[in-house]
């Protein structure tokens, strides 16, 4: 990775209004806890992008079918309401919606050209939950799904690798991509745990057998069991793979203090996996990654996590 480019920072205000309502996990106070991780960070080294557009919707299609776009927009049109037990919304998650599905694709529209060197996209909602039909676990669209297609119909990327460690299997990201030998999808996440997939067995179908690739973990696994993995099997992967550009599913939620998983990772472990993927990035693509934001619900470790994770992609010397 060249050090003469910058890191970008993603994020916009209209996440913060996407309301889930009292108690729920995933809140604004989520993205409020990383304002001043941000406002630390060093202005030769990162760009801070505090505005994202709204995607065309016609983008939402190349990874959602058409009646799940028009539910969602029917829902968050009538709002407050829900989408599934978890997923709630108001009139502004449409665009909020957008807005993210927005800034990551422009993030990787900028890191492929190279007017950045990598890109973190602090956005809400979420996604890698979302399926081609339907919104679920916090999600409404699938970010890293519609970031990757983007990359491939319009940038010209032949293939790209998603790598999850949220603690939450990706399921909408992996049916998604189930059948395609150009998008390899790679998840370590606790197991059983929510939302019953990620199975060591499920390794895609057709044309795209072998192009899924899960870490199903304990309850309780931590540094020790997630770092060699991402060392050894997940790296001779990606090594046979040879992407041509990484994306990052970045939840923090397999962290030790997180309410949401019993794993125990640490602030520490999150730095050293993120230093194993943007060595495997120089190694392989270029140094092209972008990270997307996906869980992370204990305020204080997410920031610190995040802060570590930045401190990784963009290290002094690589």
């Amino acid at each position: 990775m060249s050090n003469s480019r910058k890191i970008g920072i993603y994020s916009d205000s209209t996440f913060l209004l996407h309301a889930t309502g009292a108690g729920h996990p995933e809140r604004a106070e989520r993205l409020r806890a990383l304002e001043p991780v941000f406002a630390e960070l060093p202005q030769e080294r990162f760009e801070l992008i505090s505005s994202c557009a709204p995607c065309p919707e016609e983008l939402l299609a190349t990874a959602h079918s058409g009646p799940h776009i028009e539910r969602v927009r029917s829902a968050c049109t009538a709002g407050p309401g829900y989408l599934d037990s978890d997923t709630h919304v108001v009139p502004v998650s449409w665009d909020a919606a957008l807005r993210a599905v927005g800034g990551v694709t422009d993030a990787c529209r900028r890191v492929r050209t190279g007017d950045l060197a990598r890109a973190f996209c602090a956005v809400r909602p979420p996604g890698h939950h979302a399926e081609p039909s339907r919104a679920m676990g916090f999600c409404l669209f699938n970010n890293v799904a519609i970031a990757a297609r983007y990359l491939q119909e319009e940038l010209g990327v032949g293939s790209v690798a998603i790598v999850d460690f949220d603690v939450h299997h990706g399921n909408g990201t992996q049916e998604i991509f189930w059948d395609d030998p150009t998008v390899l999808y790679a998840s370590s996440h606790q197991f059983p745990h929510y939302p019953g997939t990620g199975r060591r067995e499920e390794v895609g179908a057709g044309m795209g057998l072998g192009a899924t690739l899960n870490m199903p973990l304990p309850g309780g696994a931590g540094d020790e069991m997630m770092i060699p993995w991402y060392e050894g099997e997940l790296a001779t992967r990606l090594r046979s793979f040879k992407p041509d550009f990484l994306i990052v599913s970045a939840g923090f939620d397999a962290h030790a203090l997180d309410t949401l998983s019993s794993m125990s990772v640490t602030t520490e472990g999150f730095g050293k996996i993120t230093a194993i993927l943007a060595g495997l990035a120089d190694e392989l693509c270029g140094g092209r990654l972008v990270s997307v934001l996906e869980g992370g619900y204990h305020l204080e470790a997410l920031a610190e996590s995040v802060a570590l994770h930045l401190a990784e992609l963009a290290p002094q010397e690589r």
